[in-house]
C-alpha cells in the first residue's frame, strides 16, 4: 500500500487529537481526585514565556483544522480561542476531529506538489503540499502535543507514553 496525503494526514491528526483528549481527561480526572481547581491546570504553563495549556490545545487543533483546509482546499471552521475549562478543551477537540472527518480524501489526494503559503509571524514561508504536512503541520501538532502532556505531568498527573502515543 502507499501512502497518500490523506492516509499521511487526517489518520495522524484525528488520532493524536484523541490521545490529546485523553490526556485532557486524566487531568481533569487527577483535579478532581486531588480536589485542585481544574483552571489551575488550564492555564499552566511550562515556562513564564511559554502559552499555557489552553493555548496549546488551542494551537494544536488550529494546526491540524489549517493544514486539512490549506491542503484541500476546503473552508475550516473559525474557533474563537476563549476555552477556559477541560470541558471546553473538549468540545473544541471534538468539532476539529469532526471537520477533519468531513474533508473528502479525493480533495487531499494528489495534492503533494500543490503551492501552499503560509504566514508566520513576519514573514512568508513556500511549502509544496507534502512539504508542509511533513515539515510543518506534523511537527507542529506534535509540539503541542507533547507540551500539553509536558504540562499536566510537571504539575503531578500520571501520564505515561502510552498515553502520548496512544495504544496499539
Amino acid at each position: 500500500m502507499s501512502l497518500s496525503m490523506h492516509s499521511s494526514s487526517i489518520p495522524y491528526f484525528v488520532r493524536s487529537l484523541n490521545n490529546l483528549s485523553t490526556i485532557l481527561k486524566m487531568g481533569a480526572a487527577h483535579a478532581k481526585e486531588h480536589e485542585i481547581d481544574p483552571s489551575i491546570f488550564v492555564t499552566a504553563r511550562l515556562f513564564p514565556d511559554m502559552f499555557p495549556l489552553s493555548r496549546q490545545v488551542q494551537i494544536a487543533c488550529d494546526v491540524v483544522k489549517g493544514a486539512a483546509a490549506r491542503i484541500s482546499g476546503v473552508e475550516a471552521p473559525s474557533f474563537e480561542d476563549n476555552e477556559s475549562s477541560f470541558e471546553e478543551l473538549q468540545e473544541r477537540i471534538s468539532k476539529t476531529i469532526e471537520f477533519l472527518n468531513s474533508v473528502p480524501a479525493d480533495k487531499i489526494n494528489g495534492t503533494e506538489e500543490k503551492d501552499i503559503k503560509l504566514q508566520a509571524g513576519s514573514f512568508e514561508v513556500d511549502f509544496t503540499g507534502a512539504s508542509y504536512l511533513s515539515m510543518w503541520a506534523l511537527p507542529n501538532l506534535y509540539f503541542h502535543v507533547t507540551t500539553t502532556y509536558n504540562i499536566l505531568r510537571h504539575n503531578g498527573v500520571v501520564l505515561g507514553k502510552l498515553d502520548y502515543v496512544g495504544a496499539p
